[in-house]
């Protein structure tokens, strides 16, 4: 049987994907209003734990793992976006990521009323400072900036009843959506895929919804082979010794 569809708009936004950070400073800085009526949704890569936990219910992930070339895009592409959002992006360096560690916690801060806090400050720390959000010492130290227990939230990717619970119905919900990247938006049956698609969502919402009770604010990708160029990615050295480092995620202004 088909999953019953929500009528409800949603984003399902991202913390490792340049391309849903962009889609998030869209929403909120062109779109508030829209920001306001959709839920939001996590959408992370699982570990092995949870795509076995997705696989006793039926389900599967979504996602194929991009090339080079795609990487090489990517480079490029973020770079064009930011600058002509006046964004100053700073790439992350990601050593052995698990994307647990930042997507979980935004339950806890969800259930105390800082879902939309937890989702600006972790991109924030990502992309503008540059951290790596999958060492919990920097979950720790942005959950206490919040007023969050720092412990609770830097172990949240251990806690067995948030995973097999909320963590594992938003992987079901992603699944049962069709989301193979990010961002991705639905509105009843339409889907909406990357940052290009962000204005006809808008209008689908736009035209379609009422006032939102949305849960939005309110004021294993495998390496690349062989070296990348800096020259065909648009960088400067120093640049793209840093940008190589990080995981990009998906090339969700495409995808």
């Amino acid at each position: 049987m088909a999953a019953k569809r929500s009528k409800a708009p949603r984003f399902y936004f991202n913390f490792r994907s340049p391309y849903s950070w962009i889609a998030y400073r869209d929403l909120m800085d062109r779109y508030p209003d829209v920001a306001q009526a959709v839920e939001w949704h996590p959408w992370w890569e699982p570990d092995a734990d949870g795509e076995r936990r997705m696989a006793e219910h039926g389900h599967h992930f979504p996602y194929t793992a991009m090339s080079r070339e795609k990487q090489l895009y990517i480079l490029q592409d973020v770079r064009r976006l930011t600058t002509d959002r006046g964004l100053a992006v700073s790439w992350p360096v990601d050593r052995g990521p698990v994307w647990e560690v930042p997507h979980l916690p935004y339950f806890r801060a969800l259930d105390a009323g800082l879902g939309p806090a937890w989702i600006e400050r972790v991109y924030r720390a990502r992309w503008l400072e540059g951290r790596d959000i999958c060492d919990r010492t920097t979950i720790a130290a942005i959950a206490a900036e919040l007023g969050l227990p720092a412990d609770r939230a830097a172990a949240a990717a251990d806690d067995e009843e948030l995973r097999g619970g909320r963590g594992l119905q938003a992987l079901l919900t992603l699944s049962d959506a069709g989301a193979f990247g990010v961002p991705f938006f639905t509105h009843g049956y339409d889907k909406f895929w990357g940052v290009d698609r962000l204005p006809a969502f808008v209008d689908s919402v736009r035209s379609r919804s009422g006032p939102g009770a949305g849960s939005g604010p309110r004021s294993r990708d495998t390496p690349p082979a062989g070296p990348l160029d800096a020259d065909a990615a648009g960088l400067s050295d120093a640049d793209f010794v840093v940008a190589r480092s990080a995981d990009p995620g998906h090339a969700g202004g495409c995808g």
